[in-house]
């Protein structure tokens, strides 16, 4: 089998887990949620600790060394939020391909039971996010351009290392390494099933704008409001999907490559060889 029919069958046995525990996708509208609550928490005193000034009648704001602060702060918050809820989702996509019936409240006691062994990876991602953004804006396109690259290539690096933490339990360091490891055979199928799931998750989102152009050709205030309404949940229930469909793709690749039982629909996926990395030691799941 080759790398781009594995892809596929992939993301098919991943839709397939994902359809039979269709509440776990719950989980990222939950995260969402709460990471907006946090956001205007943060935002207010961000705003109240900044220096409005007037320069040659243009009205700026000028953050304050106390708004950075709670800026990176606000960031390190929705890090760890964003990881507690995908461990949750790993954990519930765990217990289904070990044979269990995740619940909610079974996936979020789960990474539960992780918190604290998350928060250095939280502060890792945080911080490399605020290091590349910075970057980011102060350069130009090109510079733009290669920041860009950096942040997909740390991306497909580090893809492995939110499941090594959750289910071996080493630090951050060695969850990193684990994951390069791991994925030095499996850079294409990582490459092509995410893209994939991010075009899908793109042509998803057309009906939605399409509605919503609608409402706004009718004119009318009840038209907008109402094709709007429909627009913004279908954008969130697509969101949630795509959310799911990469923990579970995330996990199917941790679990193959540490040797651990998976159910039908990925056990019949020949990757053997894929998973051929020298010097890897296995996992919790390996013999």
């Amino acid at each position: 089998m080759g790398r781009w029919e594995r892809s596929k069958a992939l993301a098919g046995a991943s839709w397939a887990v994902v359809r039979e525990d269709k509440e776990l996708m719950a989980l990222p509208l939950i995260s969402g949620i709460a990471s907006i609550a946090i956001a205007a928490t943060f935002l207010v005193p961000a705003l109240l600790t900044s220096k409005v000034s007037d320069v040659g009648g243009e009205t700026t704001l000028q953050p304050s060394l106390a708004a950075y602060a709670l800026v990176f702060a606000v960031y390190l918050v929705l890090a760890y939020v964003t990881i507690f809820f995908k461990t949750a989702l790993l954990c519930g996509a765990d217990e289904r391909m070990r044979g269990g019936n995740p619940t909610l409240a079974s996936a979020l006691a789960g990474a539960g039971a992780c918190a604290g062994r998350i928060v250095p990876w939280a502060v890792v991602s945080a911080t490399v996010s605020v290091i590349l953004r910075s970057i980011q804006e102060r350069s130009g396109l090109v510079g733009r351009v290669v920041v860009g690259f950096v942040g997909m290539a740390w991306a497909v690096v580090t893809f492995l290392v939110l499941p090594t933490l959750v289910f071996e339990g080493v630090g951050v360091g060695e969850a990193i390494r684990r994951s390069t490891a791991m994925l030095k055979q499996t850079w294409g199928e990582n490459l092509i099933v995410n893209a994939g799931i991010g075009l899908l998750s793109f042509a998803l989102c057309i009906p939605a704008f399409v509605v919503i152009a609608l409402g706004i050709g009718t004119g009318t205030a009840l038209g907008i409001g109402v094709t709007l309404v429909i627009g913004v949940l279908w954008l969130i229930a697509v969101a949630c999907w795509s959310s799911a469909m990469s923990a579970v793709f995330q996990l199917a690749l941790y679990r193959y490559a540490t040797q651990a039982p998976l159910p039908a629909p990925f056990a019949q996926i020949e990757l053997g060889q894929a998973f051929t990395t020298k010097g890897s030691r296995r996992g919790p799941f390996g013999a």
